[in-house]
């Protein structure tokens, strides 16, 4: 999974910090921050779930891309 996240679409809702906390912060201005872009398994419906109610669309997932730690 790959997290994309477009700041320069991002209205600060903070739908995305309530949906994957573990994931998504805001900064001082209230600008999504993307904490883990590569999250465990447990944790990708949560960024999925962000992506859809981001009111923005600021969120996009890209899903079948290995990566190595």
């Amino acid at each position: 999974m790959d997290i994309i996240l477009d700041k320069d679409k991002c209205i600060g809702g903070g739908m995305c910090v309530l949906s994957a906390p573990a994931v998504f912060d805001q900064d001082d201005d209230g600008i999504a921050v993307l904490l883990d872009p590569h999250p465990p398994a447990a944790g990708r419906a949560a960024v999925r779930a962000a992506a859809v109610v981001c009111p923005a669309a600021a969120i996009t997932v890209e899903e079948g891309r290995a990566h190595t730690v």
